[in-house]
């Protein structure tokens, strides 16, 4: 279960968070968080109509909420049935706002249940795809097919609307399947709108935020960008910024943020352990220092970080020693090119949702850095390291971040790179990682990549890249047997990377990459490709 951003009454930081949102005097819709898998998921659909939203604790009080003055509320679904004697419930007074509420799955339940209706456990079960029938499409369900699909995930139904509330639509199972309360603008629906196969639940979300919540579109990423420039500098002023570049997206907009912002003020710190693809530092460096001529201090701590991981195999152990390795390396760099008042990380919204620890400093009420985002918070930074933090990019989303990077000029090249772990090749690598093993994959990866990218596929897939076994397979080659390392391909497409799926590779493609590995890279002999889902698997091995 998800830890959502918690506002507290009686606790000083969080009220200066609640201040600090009310201070941004930008419409939002606010979501409360019970536990949900898809919380997230309403955020971001919310943001792709141009409406911005925040995902909350369910603890949120009405008071909290009226201070927040949001459009809308919505509240998620969660794995709680609402007669369960721990089942989370929401403040009963944030009925009495007078603010637009939709109620989803879980959320419409518990309206049902504090209004006066009566929710029972469901004599058969919903899951997966169903056809939604209208009664009454005024407002909620304007423009929304009769019959189209809905996904439905739910073992309890309404037995009992409140006083008040009208049917909306049923499907085959679900009786009460969408209700409302006109008068008092209370929604609720059984299903999720807000994921893919629910084929009319954009359309019931749009309805939601402009018909009925009066929103209007100005979350754009223009205006993001011109916010986050004033927002920089007016935290900053004439101080110095620390940020450990890493490549990736998150962190190449946030060079190019920064850098429009505060120019020189920053400095740019990228710490090759060794774990990179084949030729990336090279081009990274290259191409910060002089096409995009914002200096960058290149540390090689390859033969460090390697050392550091002989005859360590278990993944855990893996990443415990590369944060440690890389938080020293980054003491001794920072401390050379210091002092510095600030760290910049590319912290992402997700990130926000799921962590409590806001790390405020209690007598500054700033967020300070205690660990590095850049390599998955794996290291925590020395006592007399702890910078106050600069983090634009927190109220963002991934696929946000992308339209940042092209909006402030980031090449294509980095704003489409797929994902790509912090660790590295480290944890493509399984069992031992050793200078060989890594030139290995290294070779094999880049094949990967360059077949993938000549075939025009590679903005197609969500991660396409090889994995290194730790096993020997006999094979012949020539006339002769060999006794070397399979590769596994390991290509995914997804919307989000919290579920994916395996992508239907041409055959033609897998025979070239099939082909041009075991016959370019030494030490290799077969080829795989990975065919499982996320879940039961996950996207990466380790």
């Amino acid at each position: 279960m998800k830890t959502a951003v918690t506002l507290l009454t009686k606790d000083a930081p969080q009220a200066q968070e609640v201040e600090s949102k009310r201070q941004l005097n930008r419409q939002m819709i606010a979501i409360l968080d019970f536990g949900s898998q898809y919380s997230e998921l309403i955020a971001r659909r919310i943001r792709e109509t141009q409406v911005y939203s925040e995902v909350l604790s369910y603890r949120t009080t009405a008071e909290q909420l009226r201070q927040l003055n949001p459009k809308g509320i919505i509240l998620s679904g969660g794995p709680s049935s609402v007669y369960d004697a721990k089942a989370p419930h929401c403040d009963p007074e944030i009925w009495n706002l007078g603010i637009p509420i939709l109620g989803v799955c879980y959320g419409m339940q518990l309206m049902v249940q504090q209004l006066g209706g009566e929710v029972t456990k469901s004599e058969r079960g919903e899951y997966g795809k169903a056809a939604l029938h209208i009664d009454d499409p005024t407002n909620l369900l304007t423009n929304v097919e009769d019959g189209t699909t809905m996904w439905m995930s739910h073992g309890d139904s309404v037995l009992k609307m409140p006083s008040g509330f009208n049917l909306l639509a049923h499907t085959a199972n679900t009786p009460c399947a969408a209700i409302a309360h006109h008068q008092k603008k209370l929604y609720g629906v059984q299903f999720h709108p807000e994921v893919v196969h629910s084929i009319g639940g954009l359309s019931l979300i749009r309805n939601f935020v402009y018909q009925i919540c009066k929103s209007e579109p100005n979350w754009t990423t223009d205006a993001f960008v011109e916010e986050a420039i004033r927002e920089i500098r007016a935290k900053v002023g004439s101080k110095r910024v620390l940020l450990a570049l890493s490549g990736g997206v998150d962190s190449s907009t946030l060079a190019f943020l920064l850098h429009k912002a505060i120019g020189d003020q920053l400095t740019c710190v990228f710490i090759d352990q060794g774990f990179m693809r084949k030729l990336e530092p090279e081009r990274l460096v290259k191409l910060f220092s002089e096409q995009f001529h914002i200096p960058v201090e290149y540390v090689n701590a390859r033969e460090r970080f390697i050392g550091a991981l002989a005859g360590i195999t278990d993944p855990e152990e893996k990443r415990r020693i590369i944060g440690h390795e890389f938080i020293k390396a980054f003491e001794k760099t920072s401390k050379e090119l210091g002092p510095f008042d600030y760290l910049a990380q590319g912290t992402l919204y997700p990130d926000v949702i799921e962590s409590a620890d806001t790390n405020v400093d209690p007598q500054t009420g700033e967020r300070v850095a205690v660990k590095i985002k850049s390599h998955h918070n794996v290291g925590g930074l020395p006592k007399d390291l702890r910078f106050k933090l600069v983090e634009p990019l927190r109220k963002l989303f991934k696929d946000e971040v992308r339209k940042v990077g092209r909006c402030v000029g980031l090449p294509q090249e980095i704003v489409q790179r797929q994902p790509f772990p912090g660790p590295g090749l480290a944890i493509r690598i399984i069992g031992e990682v050793t200078a060989e093993r890594l030139n290995i994959l290294r070779d094999a990866d880049l094949i990967v990549r360059q077949e993938i990218n000549r075939n025009n596929l590679y903005s197609e897939y969500w991660q396409a890249f090889a994995v290194l076994l730790p096993i020997r397979s006999v094979g012949v080659m020539g006339d002769q047997r060999t006794y070397a390392y399979p590769i596994v391909l390991r290509i995914v497409t997804s919307e989000d990377g919290m579920t994916a799926d395996w992508a239907r590779v041409p055959y033609d493609i897998l025979e070239v990459i099939s082909n041009r590995i075991v016959n370019e890279v030494k030490g290799v002999n077969r080829v795989a490709f990975d065919i499982t889902s996320k879940p039961p698997g996950t996207i990466e091995w380790e």
